[in-house]
């Protein structure tokens, strides 16, 4: 593999997640994106007490990212063979970490309406 191109990435995530899993992911993401879109756009601001509790559940979608990703590649801590697996794990937290926070700003402002806090 000499050019890493998006359709090998795609390939792939196929390949450790099952195809259906895949882009079941990657449906979720994307529905999520546009109801955070939707939020900031009908809000025309962001509610910073939501944004606070978002941040505080961040660590918690770092951990969660990091075991599906060890369950789904029956992996473990220990497999971890040297700089490049740990900057990849540090990645998944970072995006798992992100994407819970979203996820939880969406939430909140979907619930509650758009002047409560």
């Amino acid at each position: 593999m000499k050019q890493l191109t998006f359709g090998t990435l795609i390939a792939v995530f196929e390949e450790m997640f099952g195809r259906a899993l895949f882009w079941a992911l990657v449906a979720a993401a994307a529905v999520i994106t546009l109801a955070y879109l939707y939020v900031l756009i009908r809000d025309r601001a962001v509610s910073w007490r939501k944004f606070l509790l978002a941040q505080l559940s961040m660590p918690v979608g770092a951990v969660a990212a990091v075991v599906f990703v060890m369950w789904i590649t029956e992996s473990r801590l220990s497999d971890i063979g040297g700089p490049i697996d740990a900057i990849v794990l540090l990645g998944i937290a970072a995006v798992g970490a992100v994407g819970l926070a979203i996820l939880v700003y969406t939430v909140q402002s979907l619930v509650r309406r758009p002047g409560a806090g």
